[in-house]
């Protein structure tokens, strides 16, 4: 195995905090091409696709890889912003908003944001990072749930990138928030000022990312973590059992997934006389196909064609004041002891110029001399 090239060193550089933010990815464009590079990459991942590796391997190439770019394009391109991928667009936002918050709160933080799958990747991120003097890392996934194939995929991507990597910088990881208080402040938020615009549904339904049941089975928090979030948004909202239901959505293959089932659920509450529903997505903090294609499109079709009155769908945190706040919150906690005030110039200068005046070579420690 071969070490990657380590950035150059200067003697004296203060050593720097940083924060990468991780999520889970899109596409470069919404063409056939550019999913068939990204599904390559995400479905490759043994972690999201938990069947045995030759198997999988004829059915990825030989079937789904053929077929599903197209049809997936077209879903990326109706909801693609002349920005780009509504996901990579907030993201970014997200990562400039708590660069900036921090930095207003006196913390001088390098933040930046990467792609479990897709561009930026997280061990480009992470090298840039590395270039930029960051000795103390804190990865933080945009998932607020732990899951294996979400949380421990983006583990995976950050272990394999140090194992490559000769001077490893220290690294702590943030390995969910689901019953954060201001992680469920920033939802209810999100719901208050919809309701304060709309009035209150007849049902309100949280729609959380699918993960086949037998991942609960062997272990996953998952389900019983998105449950929580759900259990304490609904007490910070004063909310009773029958004003809100919890569904699943986004099923891929035929194994059972955990349930109930998002569109299903929408059906049978129209069909039962549901006049309006609002859904919103906890486990998403940023809006992307899942969210606005996904539950905007489809599942209001479903729900309206089944006889459903009135269908509105309560967007991501995305780049909301509470949310942004939360995350600085979260951030901070878990960047405890490390150092994240500016460097003392005048002192950085000295011990540069100690290094010089002993002779030092860049790139060499003066007590080797």
């Amino acid at each position: 195995m071969s070490f990657r090239p380590e950035p150059a060193y200067t003697h004296g550089q203060a050593p720097r905090t940083a924060i990468l933010l991780c999520n889970l990815g899109t596409p470069d464009a919404p063409t056939a091409s550019a999913l068939r590079r990204y599904l390559g990459q995400f479905l490759s991942d043994p972690r999201v696709v938990e069947i045995p590796k030759p198997l999988w391997w004829l059915i990825l190439h030989g079937i789904i890889l053929r077929t599903r770019p197209g049809k997936s394009a077209a879903k990326y391109a109706s909801i693609w912003t002349p920005e780009g991928s509504p996901l990579a667009v907030w993201t970014a936002k997200q990562a400039a908003l708590l660069r900036d918050t921090l930095d207003d709160a006196g913390q001088q933080v390098l933040v930046r944001h990467a792609m479990r799958y897709g561009n930026p990747s997280i061990a480009s991120q992470l090298d840039t990072l590395k270039a930029e003097g960051a000795t103390r890392i804190l990865i933080l996934p945009l998932y607020p749930q732990y899951c294996s194939a979400t949380t421990g995929s983006v583990c995976d991507a950050v272990y394999a990138w140090a194992a490559r990597t000769r001077n490893i910088p220290e690294l702590r990881f943030v390995q969910r928030y689901h019953d954060e208080a201001l992680y469920i402040d920033a939802l209810a938020a999100s719901i208050k000022n919809h309701w304060k615009r709309h009035g209150p549904p007849d049902k309100l339904v949280m729609s959380f990312h699918g993960v086949p049941e037998r991942t609960l089975h062997l272990g996953d928090p998952y389900h019983c973590e998105s449950h929580k979030t759900a259990r304490l948004l609904a007490e910070r909202m004063g909310l009773q059992k029958d004003d809100y239901q919890v569904t699943f959505q986004s099923r891929f293959g035929k194994a059972k997934w955990l349930q109930p089932y998002t569109e299903p659920t929408l059906v049978q509450l129209a069909q039962a006389g549901t006049g309006r529903v609002d859904v919103i997505c906890p486990g998403f903090t940023s809006d992307c196909l899942e969210t606005l294609e996904e539950i905007n499109q489809e599942a209001r079709e479903a729900f309206l064609h089944a006889g459903g009155k009135e269908f509105h769908y309560i967007p991501c945190l995305n780049d909301s004041p509470q949310w942004i706040h939360a995350l600085s919150q979260i951030a901070r906690q878990h960047l405890s002891g490390w150092p994240t005030q500016a460097p003392d110039r005048a002192a950085l200068a000295q011990a540069q110029a100690v290094a010089l005046a002993g002779g030092a070579p860049q790139g060499r420690c003066p007590m080797a001399n």
